[in-house]
């Protein structure tokens, strides 16, 4: 089991809400932090732009890691959305195998 912690972020708390709803009852993700709104500075077709983004931490696994992606392509109203996986490489035992039987496909 390999697990990961995935960012990504939504413009508004509804939108983040019903995207951490699905991954969860699909069982791509154990866990999905909503969390507060932050500010983020990019460039975006030749322009800066600023705009307030509800970030959101996603548990999963490698394994589950296309049906995270699936979702997020189909949900989420950005035309590019950041989707970003980084691996846990250490943590609590007992939550990294809570997390890998949540996420295991039923």
């Amino acid at each position: 089991m390999e697990p990961l912690l995935i960012l990504t972020n939504l413009p508004d708390v509804a939108s983040a809400e019903k995207l951490a709803h699905a991954l969860i009852e699909s069982r791509a993700a154990a866990c999905v932090n909503v969390l507060a709104a932050c500010r983020s500075i990019y460039r975006w077709q030749g322009e800066i732009e600023t705009a307030a983004e509800i970030p959101l931490l996603i548990k999963t696994t490698r394994a589950a890691y296309p049906r995270v992606e699936e979702i997020v392509r189909a949900q989420h109203p950005y035309d590019v959305p950041e989707l970003i996986a980084t691996p846990i490489t250490h943590g609590l035992p007992d939550y990294l195998d809570w997390l890998a039987t949540e996420t295991e496909k039923t």
